[in-house]
């Protein structure tokens, strides 16, 4: 979800109190302009390497999958496809509007429907394998697992199926506060068994996902406030493993990262994110809530560097890459910018509708791959 915090508490505010009538209001000021591009000194390069379409988003957020630097991605149409290089291997249509990205292993793909229906595809030739209603909303991409793909419900249940026939294995349900975000996250597979997911009121849990038992629990932000809208603090985007401790990061909330071994927390701090943050193995990325991309030192949450040069734009979750962090924007500009100093060094446009999809490293050098609002799937090398 690419989005100001602005806009965010003005969403779940009309959806709320106004049902969105605020809109028609005739002495309602215009919201205010992104800022503009600023100009720098171009020192590095974003060399496209292959554009492919498939398709509009919708009114949703789609995520593709990558396994290696085989690329799974879906369109609100229903059409998926499997791109490698650059070509498209195949295209499928599921015959019905989706309503969120794509989740694989590299052996089988899964979308869900607006209508709620589970659908999994053969990876090597897009042949559908099995359908399933799961009678719920889904945002968020399904994570497929070795034995089960799990599917995040707006309403922050998981549902396991058996990745071989679709049978529902079990759910996960937890008490979650009146108000949330609309997630378009879903769960963080940390091995072929162990899924990671955050949740509503700060919480980060881990499952496992063939029998949806938890393992652990931590807590990244408590909520604070007077009022249910104040105490929003949903866990953003997708948390980060390191080698031996995880990060995540909340809504009106902090950053925080854990050691894995004993769930103690190793550093944590104030902070706002909606789309979430990456890391390598000195730093941590966030992309706060006024749209500025932070660098903070990894081993104690200190600032190293702060790019507030992109407010309003609707900053995407950041990319480590390398020697570089990559961001999206609103307005389909990708801006890379130095490790070590958070400074731009380089720009370019995928195309005019917003990057909605986090961007997603390939396997192999500095390459990643971005989907469009419009549909144009994107992959690009940092140099």
């Amino acid at each position: 979800m690419k989005r100001s915090a602005g806009s965010i508490v003005a969403l779940v505010a009309s959806l709320s109190v106004l049902g969105g009538c605020s809109s028609l209001n005739p002495f309602s000021t215009p919201a205010p302009k992104p800022a503009e591009l600023v100009s720098f000194q171009q020192t590095a390069e974003l060399r496209p390497l292959w554009q492919v379409r498939v398709g509009s988003s919708g009114p949703h957020v789609f995520q593709p999958a990558i396994v290696g630097d085989e690329i799974y991605a879906a369109a609100h149409d229903g059409t998926v496809m499997r791109i490698d290089g650059g070509r498209v291997v195949w295209r499928s249509s599921v015959g019905a509007r989706l309503s969120a990205g794509v989740g694989s292993n590299g052996r089988v793909v899964s979308v869900v429907t607006v209508a709620g229906d589970v659908v999994a595809l053969d990876a090597t030739n897009g042949a559908e394998r099995w359908r399933v209603p799961a009678g719920v909303e889904v945002l968020a991409p399904p994570a497929v697992a070795d034995a089960t793909v799990v599917v995040r419900a707006s309403d922050h249940r998981l549902l396991g199926f058996d990745v071989a026939d679709g049978t529902r294995r079990w759910v996960y349900q937890r008490t979650t506060p009146p108000l949330a975000l609309r997630n378009t996250s879903g769960l963080l597979m940390a091995d072929e068994r162990v899924g990671i997911v955050g949740y509503p009121g700060g919480k980060l849990v881990a499952l496992d996902t063939q029998n949806g038992g938890p393992l652990w629990e931590l807590t990244v932000a408590t909520p604070r406030g007077v009022t249910e809208l104040e105490r929003i603090a949903d866990v953003a985007g997708t948390a980060v493993l390191g080698r031996r401790e995880v990060c995540a990061v909340a809504f009106q909330g902090r950053a925080a990262c854990f050691d894995l071994d004993n769930g103690n927390a190793l550093w944590s701090r104030e902070f706002s994110s909606a789309v979430g943050m990456d890391r390598d193995t000195r730093f941590v990325f966030v992309t706060d809530t006024a749209d500025a991309v932070n660098g903070l030192d990894a081993f104690s949450g200190a600032n190293v560097w702060k790019q507030d040069a992109m407010t309003r734009r609707g900053v995407s979750r950041p990319l480590s890459l390398g020697d570089f962090v990559v961001v999206g924007d609103a307005q389909g500009y990708l801006h890379l910018l130095d490790r070590e100093t958070g400074r731009f060094v380089a720009r370019t446009r995928v195309d005019s509708s917003a990057v909605t999809a986090d961007p997603r490293a390939l396997s192999s050098g500095q390459r990643f791959v971005v989907q469009t609002r419009d549909g144009n799937v994107a992959a690009y090398e940092a140099r």
